[in-house]
């Protein structure tokens, strides 16, 4: 398959972890900011996206595509950017190469077993391999993992990627916008990794703007 290059493209994966909503609302916003998106979706993130979202994606990236498509439409939300679901064996694909890998990745949900792969260079699939690719280009990779507790060798695998330039964005929301539901909370978590992108948003309200600072309490 032969890919147009876009001016704004990234590349943006899914892995088995929980925390499927994240990664859905982080690809509705990627696509409404008029972004190529490059979208790697493991055999396990599948199974989070049924269980957490409802949401049974085909095996087949073009299905897989054409689903996500009709899902976005359905809830009325407009999207101008363009959206490559990869299958995990998609060598020749752009976030395969340092010659026309987008320079930014987000894996979202990541698991600590694809946390660990990327840390150890395995590139035993595509997903792997991209990420590697923006490592090595000196690009910007943020891993978003999602558990709890974290294990001496997930501490470890999360500070070689540190070293190396990538960010680590543990799903953490805060509560200081005094959150009234779920989407709340993803659209707290998710508008951080937008500004670490330099994506602009309006998903949250940011401390010191819109946010009312607690009064004194006299003992």
């Amino acid at each position: 398959m032969a890919y147009a290059r876009k001016e704004k493209a990234i590349s943006l994966a899914w892995t088995g972890a929980s925390g499927a909503p994240y990664g859905i609302k982080l690809l509705q916003c990627l696509l409404a900011a008029d972004y190529q998106v490059f979208l790697m979706i493991s055999s396990a993130a599948r199974v989070v996206l049924a269980t957490e979202h409802a949401l049974q994606l085909s095996a087949n990236p073009e299905k897989a595509r054409a689903q996500l498509l009709s899902y976005f439409a359905e809830q009325k939300i407009a999207l101008t950017g363009e959206l490559v679901v990869l299958g995990k064996d998609e060598w020749f694909s752009p976030p395969a190469s340092g010659s026309a890998a987008p320079k930014q990745m987000v894996i979202c949900p990541c698991s600590t077993g694809t946390l660990a792969a990327v840390a150890t260079g395995m590139s035993n699939n595509l997903l792997e391999r991209a990420a590697d690719v923006v490592l090595k280009e000196r690009g910007q990779l943020i891993l978003v993992p999602r558990e709890t507790p974290f294990s001496a060798i997930h501490l470890e695998h999360m500070l070689s990627l540190t070293r190396n330039g990538a960010t680590i964005m543990p799903a953490a929301p805060g509560f200081y916008h005094n959150p009234k539901s779920i989407e709340d909370l993803v659209n707290f978590m998710v508008s951080r990794i937008l500004d670490h992108l330099g994506i602009s948003h309006a998903l949250t309200n940011r401390w010191g703007y819109g946010v009312d600072a607690p009064q004194n309490i006299d003992n």
